[in-house]
Protein backbone atom coordinates (compact mmCIF):
# COMPACT_ATOMS: atom_id res chain seq x y z
CA UNK A 1 0.00 0.00 0.00
CA UNK A 2 1.51 3.73 -0.81
CA UNK A 3 1.78 5.57 2.33
CA UNK A 4 -0.81 6.85 3.37
CA UNK A 5 -1.46 10.42 5.52
CA UNK A 6 -3.11 10.61 8.89
CA UNK A 7 -6.53 11.77 7.66
CA UNK A 8 -6.72 9.67 5.11
CA UNK A 9 -5.60 6.52 7.84
CA UNK A 10 -8.00 7.86 9.95
CA UNK A 11 -10.72 7.69 7.25
CA UNK A 12 -10.07 4.18 7.16
CA UNK A 13 -10.28 3.07 10.31
CA UNK A 14 -13.38 4.18 11.66
CA UNK A 15 -15.01 2.44 8.38
CA UNK A 16 -13.40 -0.32 10.12
CA UNK A 17 -10.99 -1.27 7.17
CA UNK A 18 -8.57 -2.60 9.52
CA UNK A 19 -4.93 -3.73 8.10
CA UNK A 20 -2.86 -6.56 9.82
CA UNK A 21 0.25 -4.28 10.25
CA UNK A 22 0.05 -0.55 10.95
CA UNK A 23 3.54 1.56 11.28
CA UNK A 24 2.41 4.98 12.43
CA UNK A 25 5.26 7.50 12.65
CA UNK A 26 6.25 11.37 12.25
CA UNK A 27 7.18 14.03 14.50
CA UNK A 28 3.36 15.35 14.82
CA UNK A 29 2.87 13.01 17.77
CA UNK A 30 -0.76 14.61 18.15
CA UNK A 31 -1.62 12.37 15.03
CA UNK A 32 0.06 9.32 16.27
CA UNK A 33 -2.07 8.88 19.36
CA UNK A 34 -5.38 10.29 17.46
CA UNK A 35 -4.48 7.30 15.22
CA UNK A 36 -3.62 4.67 18.30
CA UNK A 37 -6.41 5.31 20.15
CA UNK A 38 -9.23 5.01 17.00
CA UNK A 39 -7.32 2.11 16.15
CA UNK A 40 -7.90 0.57 20.13
CA UNK A 41 -11.57 1.91 19.91
CA UNK A 42 -12.48 0.15 17.02
CA UNK A 43 -10.42 -2.80 16.07
CA UNK A 44 -11.60 -5.03 18.79
CA UNK A 45 -15.18 -5.24 20.69
CA UNK A 46 -15.45 -4.28 23.73
CA UNK A 47 -16.28 -7.37 25.17
CA UNK A 48 -13.17 -9.00 23.80
CA UNK A 49 -10.56 -6.83 24.81
CA UNK A 50 -10.08 -7.92 28.17
CA UNK A 51 -8.31 -11.59 26.25
CA UNK A 52 -7.61 -10.36 23.16
CA UNK A 53 -6.13 -6.34 23.31
CA UNK A 54 -2.31 -6.04 24.32
CA UNK A 55 -1.07 -2.43 24.73
CA UNK A 56 2.62 -2.32 25.50
CA UNK A 57 5.08 0.73 25.65
CA UNK A 58 8.63 0.63 24.17
CA UNK A 59 10.23 1.71 26.87
CA UNK A 60 9.37 -1.52 28.69
CA UNK A 61 8.85 -3.86 25.98
CA UNK A 62 11.31 -6.02 24.31
CA UNK A 63 11.14 -7.28 20.46
CA UNK A 64 10.25 -11.14 22.10
CA UNK A 65 7.56 -9.81 23.99
CA UNK A 66 5.99 -7.57 21.32
CA UNK A 67 6.51 -10.87 18.77
CA UNK A 68 5.39 -13.37 21.18
CA UNK A 69 2.22 -11.00 21.50
CA UNK A 70 1.75 -10.55 17.62
CA UNK A 71 2.31 -14.71 16.88
CA UNK A 72 -0.44 -16.39 19.50
CA UNK A 73 -4.09 -16.86 18.35
CA UNK A 74 -6.92 -14.69 19.73
CA UNK A 75 -9.27 -16.56 22.61
CA UNK A 76 -12.56 -17.63 20.81
CA UNK A 77 -12.70 -14.49 18.67
CA UNK A 78 -11.70 -13.56 15.26
CA UNK A 79 -8.61 -11.39 16.24
CA UNK A 80 -6.92 -9.62 18.37
CA UNK A 81 -4.70 -5.87 18.81
CA UNK A 82 -1.66 -5.77 19.48
CA UNK A 83 -0.32 -2.20 20.10
CA UNK A 84 2.71 -0.64 20.73
CA UNK A 85 2.82 2.84 21.92
CA UNK A 86 6.32 4.78 22.33
CA UNK A 87 7.74 2.39 19.99
CA UNK A 88 10.52 5.00 19.27
CA UNK A 89 12.12 3.40 22.80
CA UNK A 90 12.58 -0.11 21.51
CA UNK A 91 16.00 0.05 22.27
CA UNK A 92 16.37 -3.25 20.48
CA UNK A 93 15.37 -1.65 16.88
CA UNK A 94 18.69 -0.59 16.72
CA UNK A 95 20.26 -4.14 16.58
CA UNK A 96 19.97 -5.46 13.17
CA UNK A 97 19.56 -9.34 14.53
CA UNK A 98 16.54 -8.65 16.32
CA UNK A 99 15.16 -6.12 13.78
CA UNK A 100 15.43 -9.20 11.55
CA UNK A 101 12.85 -10.93 13.06
CA UNK A 102 10.21 -8.06 13.73
CA UNK A 103 10.54 -8.04 9.76
CA UNK A 104 10.71 -12.18 9.36
CA UNK A 105 7.28 -11.44 11.10
CA UNK A 106 6.01 -8.38 9.35
CA UNK A 107 6.71 -10.36 5.91
CA UNK A 108 4.67 -13.04 7.03
CA UNK A 109 1.81 -11.74 9.33
CA UNK A 110 -1.13 -13.39 10.94
CA UNK A 111 -4.17 -12.34 9.59
CA UNK A 112 -5.78 -12.64 13.23
CA UNK A 113 -3.26 -10.65 14.61
CA UNK A 114 -3.28 -6.39 14.31
CA UNK A 115 -0.15 -5.40 15.19
CA UNK A 116 0.64 -1.68 15.78
CA UNK A 117 3.73 0.05 16.12
CA UNK A 118 3.35 3.73 17.31
CA UNK A 119 6.69 5.35 16.63
CA UNK A 120 6.53 9.60 17.68
CA UNK A 121 9.65 10.72 15.31
CA UNK A 122 10.71 9.87 11.55
CA UNK A 123 11.30 5.88 10.92
CA UNK A 124 14.09 5.09 8.33
CA UNK A 125 12.67 4.83 5.25
CA UNK A 126 15.83 2.60 3.95
CA UNK A 127 15.70 0.06 6.35
CA UNK A 128 13.94 -3.08 5.31
CA UNK A 129 11.47 -3.04 8.22
CA UNK A 130 9.86 0.00 6.76
CA UNK A 131 9.26 -1.20 3.37
CA UNK A 132 8.16 -4.34 4.56
CA UNK A 133 5.34 -2.49 6.90
CA UNK A 134 4.44 -0.79 3.50
CA UNK A 135 4.19 -3.88 1.62
CA UNK A 136 2.52 -6.10 3.79
CA UNK A 137 0.53 -3.21 5.64
CA UNK A 138 0.00 0.35 6.09
CA UNK A 139 2.71 3.05 6.88
CA UNK A 140 1.20 6.23 8.41
CA UNK A 141 3.43 9.48 8.21
CA UNK A 142 2.73 12.15 10.69
CA UNK A 143 4.41 15.16 9.09
CA UNK A 144 4.37 18.52 10.96
CA UNK A 145 1.93 20.80 10.29
CA UNK A 146 2.87 23.94 8.18
CA UNK A 147 1.62 27.18 9.96
CA UNK A 148 -0.26 28.04 6.82
CA UNK A 149 -2.71 25.30 6.83
CA UNK A 150 -2.85 26.01 10.52
CA UNK A 151 -6.28 28.18 10.45
CA UNK A 152 -7.92 25.93 7.66
CA UNK A 153 -7.43 23.47 10.60
CA UNK A 154 -8.36 24.82 13.28
CA UNK A 155 -11.45 26.22 11.69
CA UNK A 156 -11.96 22.46 10.59
CA UNK A 157 -11.48 21.04 13.89
CA UNK A 158 -13.60 23.69 16.14
CA UNK A 159 -16.45 22.91 13.03
CA UNK A 160 -16.48 19.35 13.27
CA UNK A 161 -17.25 19.86 17.34
CA UNK A 162 -20.01 21.51 15.58
CA UNK A 163 -19.42 25.10 16.75
CA UNK A 164 -18.43 28.12 15.09
CA UNK A 165 -14.85 29.60 15.23
CA UNK A 166 -14.04 33.92 14.08
CA UNK A 167 -11.57 34.68 11.84
CA UNK A 168 -10.05 36.62 14.86
CA UNK A 169 -10.31 33.65 17.16
CA UNK A 170 -8.50 31.69 15.01
CA UNK A 171 -5.88 34.21 14.31
CA UNK A 172 -5.21 34.23 17.95
CA UNK A 173 -5.25 30.77 19.05
CA UNK A 174 -2.84 29.96 16.20
CA UNK A 175 -0.24 32.90 16.34
CA UNK A 176 -0.21 32.11 20.19
CA UNK A 177 0.09 28.78 20.22
CA UNK A 178 1.49 27.87 17.20
CA UNK A 179 1.57 24.30 15.14
CA UNK A 180 1.10 22.34 18.55
CA UNK A 181 -2.10 20.33 17.56
CA UNK A 182 -2.14 18.23 20.72
CA UNK A 183 -2.40 21.66 22.70
CA UNK A 184 -4.58 23.52 19.92
CA UNK A 185 -7.05 20.98 20.25
CA UNK A 186 -6.44 20.92 24.01
CA UNK A 187 -7.02 24.63 24.47
CA UNK A 188 -10.18 24.49 21.73
CA UNK A 189 -12.06 21.61 23.83
CA UNK A 190 -11.44 23.61 27.49
CA UNK A 191 -13.37 26.56 25.79
CA UNK A 192 -15.96 24.28 24.27
CA UNK A 193 -16.50 22.69 27.99
CA UNK A 194 -17.27 26.43 29.01
CA UNK A 195 -19.40 27.64 25.58
CA UNK A 196 -22.73 28.20 25.75
CA UNK A 197 -25.30 26.09 23.27
CA UNK A 198 -24.94 27.38 19.73
CA UNK A 199 -22.17 30.12 21.20
CA UNK A 200 -19.45 30.82 18.45
CA UNK A 201 -15.93 31.17 19.58
CA UNK A 202 -14.83 34.98 19.10
CA UNK A 203 -11.75 36.54 19.88
CA UNK A 204 -13.14 37.69 23.15
CA UNK A 205 -13.77 33.82 24.34
CA UNK A 206 -10.26 33.09 23.40
CA UNK A 207 -8.89 35.76 25.84
CA UNK A 208 -10.94 34.57 28.36
CA UNK A 209 -10.57 30.44 28.46
CA UNK A 210 -6.68 30.45 26.55
CA UNK A 211 -5.28 33.08 29.66
CA UNK A 212 -4.31 36.11 27.21
CA UNK A 213 -5.48 39.39 29.04
CA UNK A 214 -7.64 41.53 27.28
CA UNK A 215 -5.60 44.67 27.08
CA UNK A 216 -2.19 43.63 27.08
CA UNK A 217 -1.13 41.01 25.39
CA UNK A 218 0.98 40.30 22.17
CA UNK A 219 -1.69 40.79 19.84
CA UNK A 220 -2.33 44.32 21.30
CA UNK A 221 1.52 45.26 21.63
CA UNK A 222 1.48 44.06 17.69
CA UNK A 223 -1.43 46.72 17.08
CA UNK A 224 0.26 49.64 19.03
CA UNK A 225 3.29 48.88 17.17
CA UNK A 226 1.64 48.77 13.76
CA UNK A 227 -0.10 52.22 15.05
CA UNK A 228 3.44 54.02 16.13
CA UNK A 229 1.58 54.19 19.51
CA UNK A 230 4.44 54.78 21.99
CA UNK A 231 3.04 54.83 25.17
CA UNK A 232 1.08 52.30 24.62
CA UNK A 233 3.94 49.72 23.21
CA UNK A 234 5.80 50.42 26.36
CA UNK A 235 3.00 49.81 28.87
CA UNK A 236 2.41 46.67 26.81
CA UNK A 237 5.92 45.38 27.20
CA UNK A 238 6.11 46.36 30.74
CA UNK A 239 2.88 44.28 31.29
CA UNK A 240 4.41 41.06 29.16
CA UNK A 241 7.91 41.41 30.80
CA UNK A 242 6.66 41.25 34.29
CA UNK A 243 4.69 38.14 33.73
CA UNK A 244 6.72 35.87 31.66
CA UNK A 245 4.77 32.83 32.80
CA UNK A 246 1.88 34.06 30.29
CA UNK A 247 3.94 35.94 27.81
CA UNK A 248 7.05 33.66 27.45
CA UNK A 249 9.66 36.16 24.75
CA UNK A 250 10.53 33.73 22.64
CA UNK A 251 6.47 33.32 22.01
CA UNK A 252 6.45 37.04 21.86
CA UNK A 253 9.54 37.50 19.28
CA UNK A 254 8.08 34.75 17.04
CA UNK A 255 4.75 36.28 16.80
CA UNK A 256 6.43 39.39 15.95
CA UNK A 257 8.97 37.97 13.62
CA UNK A 258 5.86 36.63 11.81
CA UNK A 259 3.93 39.70 11.93
CA UNK A 260 6.66 41.88 10.32
CA UNK A 261 8.44 39.15 7.94
CA UNK A 262 4.56 38.91 6.06
CA UNK A 263 4.89 42.96 6.19
CA UNK A 264 8.50 42.96 4.27
CA UNK A 265 6.51 40.80 1.89
CA UNK A 266 4.07 43.28 1.05
CA UNK A 267 6.62 45.58 0.59
CA UNK A 268 8.25 43.37 -2.37
CA UNK A 269 4.56 42.10 -4.07
CA UNK A 270 4.01 44.56 -6.70
CA UNK A 271 0.17 43.32 -6.70
CA UNK A 272 -0.85 44.66 -3.66
CA UNK A 273 -4.77 43.95 -4.31
CA UNK A 274 -6.03 42.34 -1.37
CA UNK A 275 -6.63 38.85 -2.79
CA UNK A 276 -3.27 38.42 -4.17
CA UNK A 277 -1.74 39.72 -0.64
CA UNK A 278 -3.98 36.80 0.90
CA UNK A 279 -2.68 34.25 -1.32
CA UNK A 280 0.83 35.24 -1.23
CA UNK A 281 0.79 35.46 2.70
CA UNK A 282 -1.04 32.24 3.25
CA UNK A 283 -3.50 34.69 5.21
CA UNK A 284 -7.12 34.87 4.81
CA UNK A 285 -8.16 38.01 3.45
CA UNK A 286 -9.47 39.49 6.41
CA UNK A 287 -5.75 40.01 7.67
CA UNK A 288 -4.41 42.05 4.76
CA UNK A 289 -5.25 45.31 5.70
CA UNK A 290 -3.26 44.67 8.94
CA UNK A 291 -0.01 43.83 7.21
CA UNK A 292 -1.08 47.00 5.16
CA UNK A 293 -1.19 49.52 7.56
CA UNK A 294 2.16 48.34 8.95
CA UNK A 295 4.07 48.80 5.18
CA UNK A 296 2.08 52.21 5.39
CA UNK A 297 4.09 52.99 8.84
CA UNK A 298 7.18 51.16 8.29
CA UNK A 299 8.87 51.81 4.91
CA UNK A 300 11.25 49.06 3.53
CA UNK A 301 14.37 49.96 5.13
CA UNK A 302 12.66 50.09 8.50
CA UNK A 303 10.77 46.63 7.74
CA UNK A 304 13.94 45.21 7.73
CA UNK A 305 16.10 46.96 10.71
CA UNK A 306 12.82 45.73 12.66
CA UNK A 307 13.46 42.05 11.48
CA UNK A 308 17.26 42.81 12.52
CA UNK A 309 16.04 44.07 15.91
CA UNK A 310 14.26 40.68 16.89
CA UNK A 311 16.76 38.44 15.45
CA UNK A 312 19.41 40.77 18.20
CA UNK A 313 16.09 40.08 20.97
CA UNK A 314 16.14 36.31 19.90
CA UNK A 315 20.24 35.78 20.53
CA UNK A 316 19.87 37.99 23.54
CA UNK A 317 17.50 35.95 25.07
CA UNK A 318 19.73 33.22 24.14
CA UNK A 319 22.52 34.57 25.53
CA UNK A 320 24.70 34.07 22.20
CA UNK A 321 25.65 37.91 21.94
CA UNK A 322 26.71 40.21 24.53
CA UNK A 323 24.61 42.59 26.24
CA UNK A 324 21.22 42.17 29.05
CA UNK A 325 20.10 38.19 29.39
CA UNK A 326 16.76 40.49 31.67
CA UNK A 327 13.48 39.57 29.46
CA UNK A 328 12.47 42.84 31.06
CA UNK A 329 15.15 44.66 29.71
CA UNK A 330 15.12 42.91 26.13
CA UNK A 331 11.55 43.02 25.33
CA UNK A 332 11.63 47.29 26.25
CA UNK A 333 15.14 47.74 24.13
CA UNK A 334 12.76 45.54 21.07
CA UNK A 335 9.98 48.10 21.65
CA UNK A 336 12.67 51.09 21.27
CA UNK A 337 14.45 49.82 18.27
CA UNK A 338 11.19 49.01 16.28
CA UNK A 339 9.93 52.55 17.09
CA UNK A 340 12.47 54.68 16.41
Amino acid sequence: MPVLAPEQALKEVKQKKIQPLYLIHGDESYYVDLLADEIEKVAIPEAEKAFNQVVLYGKEADLGKILNAARRFPFMAERQLVLVKEAQQIKELENKDLNKLLDDYASRPLSSTILVLCYKGSFDARKSLYKTFEKQGVVVQCKKMYDNKLPDWVGEYTRAQGTKISIKAIQMLVEYIGNDLKRLTSEIDKILINLKASEEITAAIVEKYVGISKEYNVFELQKALTQRDVVKSNQIAQYLAANPKENPLPQVLIILYNFFSKTLVVHATKDKSEGNLASVLGVNPFFVKDYLAAARQYPLPQVANVIKALRLADNASKGIEAGSSDENAILRELVFRILH
